[in-house]
């Protein structure tokens, strides 16, 4: 039975940090939340790659983007940029990338359980 709970992510279960960015993971039972944060700089295939081991992220991200902008390429060549205000949902399959010169701030309400871990 689900019981009230209260977590924050200023405390969060796991952190995760790699080049140009952190991953701060809250977990309630079977579900995870994560505080993510992405600086200028910040390209999946040069920064988390060496990470998870594979030729583009696997993860299926449905996300809210609170600042910031972020770019993805899906495989098949698709583009698609967010902002800050964007709820997205980016399927298996895609690079990303910070665009500009403001940290990409959001919260990953899907993939932050697989999201910058080894395959």
């Amino acid at each position: 039975m689900a019981t009230l709970q209260r977590k924050n992510v200023g405390t969060p279960d796991e952190t995760r940090t790699f080049p140009h960015g952190e991953f701060k993971i809250v977990r309630h039972g079977d579900f995870a939340i994560a505080s993510s944060r992405f600086e200028p700089g910040w390209h999946w295939s040069e920064d988390i790659k060496p990470i998870a081991g594979t030729d583009s992220c696997q993860t299926h991200h449905l996300g809210h983007l609170i600042s910031g902008r972020i770019g993805v390429r899906m495989e098949d060549g698709t583009e698609m940029e967010f902002g800050p205000g964007d709820v997205y949902e980016i399927p298996p399959g895609h690079d990303g990338w910070v665009i500009g010169d403001e940290p990409a701030v959001g919260f990953e309400i899907m993939g932050a359980e697989t999201f910058a871990r080894s395959r």
